[in-house]
């Protein structure tokens, strides 16, 4: 089969090129006189490429295949850029860098529509405002550090501080709402890919999502090209009207692969040996997100990537490039982590550049009066360290800022719907709770419908935290009984 249309696109475009030398995943080829930038190209053994750069006697090629291509191999052009197929057929399936699932039964592609890997990000004449919060199920983060529908949020820490966690839950969440989750998993080991997999389809919410995934054993072609495949499938579902979260899991890896590929094919180097260039890769990427305007109505790319630092530090090159690109970040501190913080965000350190634009009078009230509460209580721990004495007023502060911080501790198993959010911050702030035994309520909510419904119409009703928590006073026979 595979020689079949080796020679069907030999016959057609009459040009052959011959593979001179090959270096890991980079081949450069002699011949192939009309081929273009971006292009793919299919070796005489089955494998694609991706034509990365032209000169006046070679092509370079990016081999997106794990087998080796041999020196002297056949190579013809296949006359379009690298595509993916798309196509509803996509979701419940876990995909590699080409689109094609990675285990499981192979997707009946008849239905399927080709789109290009690389695409310029739509101009602003189809972009509009973001509007529309985008919620995680995380107090935290939808309380302080909120987040709108085609945001582009960064999320940076240290290696394993729960960033992963967060998107998970974030993706369950969206999922649960409706929307599409499209996971791309860069450089993964395959039992990360297999555990990300499980505890989407342990939610309830596989059906809704998409996981594009690589291995650190996969070539470093695929690898680069992971998150472009991703973005695409985003893009498909997008054009159906539909919303879309899509997690880039992570670009460190991205850009270490990339640096890697640069080196090897012999680029200059620059800053910490990545080529001038690491900034496009990813910018022509993120742009890709936003809100736009299908066919006359609003549908959205939110995209939440993910960078490492080592020790804390904010300032390397990938990731403040990143920052630059974002409409803000989230930050896992590792001091917070190694204390026990789940999440272990710091508010402090962390931006939202668009996400209070989406949120009610009510949350924004919210998040003012957290702030508030744990400014108050980072300020009085600091004079504890000091020795002194407190007064009855600074005790309150430090009890307080207890009970936030209790309420802020959540298990990734856990996701807390939006409203529920706003009527629990009401309960604390009035001294009606104490931040503990969250867990028991929403187990209680999971079984009884009528609560939600009634925190939902708590909500509806109130446009200021003192209506609310008037509202909560004379609910509370619904609510505390699960929370003591």
């Amino acid at each position: 089969m595979v020689e079949i249309q080796f020679e069907k696109l030999l016959e057609q475009f009459g040009e052959v090129g011959f593979v001179e030398t090959l270096s890991h995943s980079i081949a450069k080829i002699k011949g192939l006189p009309e081929v273009r930038m971006g292009e793919m190209v299919m070796f005489e053994s089955g494998q694609v490429g991706q034509v990365m750069a032209l000169d006046s006697e070679m092509v370079e090629v990016l081999v997106l295949s794990k087998s080796a291509v041999k020196v002297g191999a056949r190579v013809v052009r296949v006359g379009r850029t690298m595509t993916v197929s798309v196509g509803e057929q996509l979701l419940a399936h876990t995909l590699d860098a080409l689109g094609r699932p990675i285990w499981g039964e192979p997707i009946d592609a008849s239905k399927f529509e080709f789109r290009p890997i690389e695409m310029v990000p739509s101009g602003i004449v189809y972009r509009k405002k973001i509007s529309k919060q985008m919620s995680t199920g995380v107090v935290l983060v939808d309380l302080m550090i909120p987040l709108g529908m085609g945001q582009r949020e960064l999320v940076i820490g240290d290696r394993k501080t729960g960033k992963s966690n967060l998107l998970l839950q974030a993706a369950v969440y969206q999922a649960r709402l409706g929307r599409i989750c499209v996971y791309a998993a860069i450089a993964k080991k395959k039992s990360e890919i297999k555990r990300i997999e499980a505890f989407l389809q342990e939610k309830g919410v596989w059906g809704n999502s998409v996981v594009v995934a690589t291995s650190a054993q996969d070539s470093a072609g695929e690898i680069f090209l992971c998150p472009y495949t991703a973005m695409s499938i985003a893009e498909y579902f997008r054009d159906k009207g539909r919303d879309v979260l899509v997690i880039f899991d992570d670009m460190t890896s991205h850009a270490q692969f990339y640096r890697e590929l640069s080196l090897i094919s012999g680029r200059f180097p620059g800053r910490d040996s990545y080529p001038g260039d690491i900034f496009h890769i990813h910018s022509r990427l993120l742009e890709r997100g936003g809100n736009f305007l299908v066919d006359g109505k609003e549908a959205s790319i939110t995209c939440l990537p993910i960078a490492e630092t080592v020790q804390g530090d904010i300032t390397g090159y990938i990731q403040t490039n990143l920052m630059s690109m974002t409409d803000g970040h989230i930050f896992f501190d590792g001091e917070l982590f190694f204390k026990g913080r789940r999440p272990a965000i710091n508010p402090f350190v962390s931006v939202t550049r668009v996400g209070h634009q989406t949120q009610t009078s009510l949350a924004r009230e919210a998040g003012r009066v957290l702030l508030d509460l744990l400014s108050g209580y980072e300020r009085t721990q600091s004079f504890l360290k000091f020795g002194a004495e407190l007064g009855e007023s600074s005790r309150q502060i430090l009890t307080m800022g207890d009970r936030v911080l209790a309420f802020f501790d959540q298990p990734t198993s856990k996701i807390v719907p939006y409203s529920m959010q706003l009527v629990l911050l009401a309960m604390l702030v009035s001294g009606m709770w104490n931040g503990k035994n969250l867990n028991k309520l929403l187990e209680a909510a999971e079984k009884d419908n009528t609560i939600m419904e009634a925190v939902d119409g708590m909500v509806e009703s109130s446009d200021s935290m003192n209506k609310l928590i008037d509202q909560v006073r004379k609910s509370s026979e619904k609510l505390l009984p699960h929370l003591s």
